[in-house]
């Protein structure tokens, strides 16, 4: 009986160990300079179109624009030189559209994001902007615990294995 409940445990410890982690993050993006706006994408959600000769568009992202409540943004390859464009469909206004390095690394059907900060100009114009993405999910640093707490910790798990002795004594 008690190979059994000592293999159960094992198992248990195994299963919890070995389960993984979900792969989805939410990635923040942030414009500035002569226009300013930030949204929020989850990295599993699929462009509503790509394509290997231009990038990925995804349509009616929400976020902060001045004057738009959602915008469908494309992220340019490099074949169309990188970048990216915000646009209106309900007004079929282009809203802004900047040059710049590629925003995304991986083949359009499997892409992921390049966390980081990007200098980006106005396609026909002489703005410049900088676009910061970055991953909201990702953890803070660890903190190191108070020497205190180390030992409070020690002391409860020895007032346990005490506990559980005197319990397996009888």
């Amino acid at each position: 009986m008690k190979f059994v409940k000592s293999l159960m445990n094992a198992a248990l410890a195994a299963a919890l160990l070995s389960a993984g982690v979900a792969n989805a993050a939410l990635y923040e993006f942030k414009l500035s300079g002569d226009y300013t706006a930030s949204w929020k994408m989850d990295t599993d959600l699929d462009p509503n179109s790509s394509d290997d000769k231009a990038g990925l568009t995804f349509e009616e992202v929400v976020g902060n624009f001045p004057g738009y409540d959602a915008l469908d943004i494309t992220f340019f390859n490099t074949a169309i030189s990188g970048g990216l464009q915000l646009y209106d469909f309900y007004t079929d206004r282009y809203v802004l559209t900047l040059n710049g390095p590629q925003l995304y690394t991986g083949k359009e059907s499997r892409h992921a994001f390049t966390l980081g900060t990007f200098a980006l100009t106005q396609y026909a114009g002489p703005g410049n902007y900088t676009l910061t993405i970055s991953d909201l999910d990702a953890l803070p640093p660890a903190e190191v615990p108070e020497p205190a707490s180390a030992a409070l910790l020690a002391a409860g798990l020895g007032l346990l294995a005490a506990a559980r002795r005197r319990r397996n004594a009888r």
